[in-house]
């Protein structure tokens, strides 16, 4: 556990993968559509799925594509998915398309979450769509003063202007602001903007690097409030 991290007035948090378990939600939705399948082919089909949205949001960001939101993306590997996997039925395929907005949350996401915003602004940053931040939230449960999707500035995080936004919703000084992410890469980008930096750990997540200098480093978002002294 870190010490404490003083000052923060804006807490600001990733969603995909730091709050929900997206793996194992887009799993659930894979066996949905495909219940003949076994785990390895489960896993190959959410391999398939995550290396085209990784892939086309890299490609948004090196401006190889232009911006395309999350439920675009999401529907161009649903149907890779069901081409794979055999699945013809449109229906099916519209349905695993939306997995994306049913994911589980982490054990301490709403605890952690409720904690936090008893005593300052925290606010979801997501590259998920504006359609689809909201969906996520009441699926798994998440309360935060408000949330961001980088569809309002047409750009997918590592962006620079995806961290710009958030500290201008914040409106408070970047270094008043902290951003949280079980991603390296994702935080990476927040110090770059000014924005302070706290990582907390999740499975499949990407862990920080001995060279990253970020304000903190959790196992937990209990231990993430204990630093912020609340």
């Amino acid at each position: 556990m870190a010490g404490g991290i003083l000052g923060i007035e804006v807490v600001v948090f990733d969603v995909l993968g730091t709050l929900v378990d997206e793996p194992r939600g887009l799993r659930a939705g894979i066996r949905e559509a495909v219940p003949a399948a076994d785990d390895a082919f489960v896993d190959e089909l959410l391999a398939l799925w995550q290396g085209h949205v990784e892939r086309e949001q890299r490609r948004v960001v090196r401006g190889r594509r232009a911006y395309a939101d999350s439920g675009i993306i999401d529907a161009e590997a649903a149907r890779l998915v069901a081409d794979r996997a055999g699945v013809g039925d449109p229906a099916a395929v519209d349905r695993l398309a939306a997995a994306g907005r049913r994911l589980p949350p982490w054990s301490d996401s709403a605890a952690g979450l409720d904690r936090l915003t008893r005593r300052l602004v925290v606010l979801g940053l997501s590259n998920a769509s504006h359609t689809a931040v909201p969906r996520i939230a009441a699926y798994a449960g998440l309360r935060w003063h408000g949330a961001l999707s980088g569809e309002t500035v047409r750009a997918y995080k590592p962006a620079p202007e995806v961290y710009r936004l958030a500290v201008d919703t914040a409106g408070r000084p970047p270094d008043r602001v902290l951003m949280v992410a079980a991603h390296a890469w994702d935080l990476r980008g927040a110090r770059a903007g000014g924005m302070r930096t706290a990582y907390v750990r999740r499975p499949g997540g990407d862990p920080p690097t001995g060279s990253d200098d970020f304000d903190g480093r959790f196992e937990a978002l209990d231990e993430l409030a204990d630093a912020l002294r609340l």
